[in-house]
């Protein structure tokens, strides 16, 4: 005998099944703090030269408004779509295990591994999904090393863009293999480089004052001080930049193909998007 078909109201609808569904409140959340964001990362390029304005006296500030902002992403995404505990399951495990992939090559030259992970699970599990994993895992990452400071909600933002980014990358349903496996790598190595260029802008304005040819002057035309801050990013990160984009493309090359099964094996097992009916025996 044939086992007989589960109906079809069991099943989870075809196509790419996400943890976590974005849905109206979700969207204004995450555009919200992404504005915020912008703002907080570009207005020293819009600041007069009367104002002394840097990134160690707001950071502070900011570290408060965005925590909230983060976690209403979270609350208003269980407010449309239900988050349940296998999806926080999920981000837990998936958070952990980047936080401990940070320490292993933080410190030397750039090279930090968790960047494919981050990358592979935005893929897998959504933009909604990825951008509060690279947040939480960059707070946790955080805890774990002892990095916390006026810098961290810029590194948690910025990482929740890089996750969030990877979800947004299409061909989600269709492109697999040796293609897709590219494709993440082409996208995390740029999103490697871009990470470390926006971060740049956190610190850049510190050195405001030391009056080098690569220094931030508060005031000055904002092509002058993007042609200053281009010249900074040559002197000072691009030797770390590079080396965690190498690092990013030969383990989504070699190693994309493992944790990607894996992680849409779990996502099918743990069946985010099927209905859940409770009937007797």
């Amino acid at each position: 005998m044939t086992p007989e078909r589960p109906p079809a109201r069991e099943r989870p609808a075809a196509g790419r099944v996400r943890a976590v569904r974005l849905g109206p409140r979700s969207v204004a959340a995450l555009v919200l703090v992404s504005a915020i964001g912008v703002m907080a990362f570009g207005w020293p390029l819009l600041a007069d030269s009367a104002s002394g304005l840097a990134h160690s006296g707001d950071a502070p500030w900011l570290f408060a408004a965005l925590l909230p902002l983060l976690v209403a992403v979270v609350v208003a995404t269980v407010a449309d779509t239900g988050l349940d505990a296998k999806a926080i399951a999920m981000l837990g495990v998936l958070a952990a295990a980047g936080a401990a992939l940070r320490p292993l090559g933080a410190g030397t030259a750039g090279l930090e591994p968790m960047f494919f992970l981050m990358v592979l699970s935005g893929r897998v599990l959504g933009p909604g999904f990825g951008f509060v994993l690279g947040a939480v895992t960059m707070f946790a990452s955080a805890l774990l090393t002892g990095g916390v400071g006026p810098w961290m909600p810029f590194q948690m933002l910025s990482m929740g863009w890089v996750a969030m980014g990877a979800g947004l990358l299409p061909g989600a349903e269709r492109l697999r293999g040796r293609a897709e496996r590219w494709l993440l790598a082409a996208y995390g190595g740029a999103a490697a480089v871009l990470y470390g260029t926006v971060m740049n802008l956190q610190g850049w304005p510190y050195i405001g004052g030391l009056g080098t040819g690569i220094s931030f002057v508060p005031g000055d035309p904002v092509h002058e001080n993007l042609v200053r801050f281009a010249a900074y990013c040559l002197a000072t990160s691009l030797g770390w930049d590079l080396p965690r984009a190498a690092l990013t493309v030969v383990l989504t090359l070699t190693l994309g193909s493992t944790v990607l099964a894996a992680l849409r094996r779990a996502t099918r097992r743990a069946a985010f998007e099927a209905p859940v009916a409770f009937e007797r025996p």
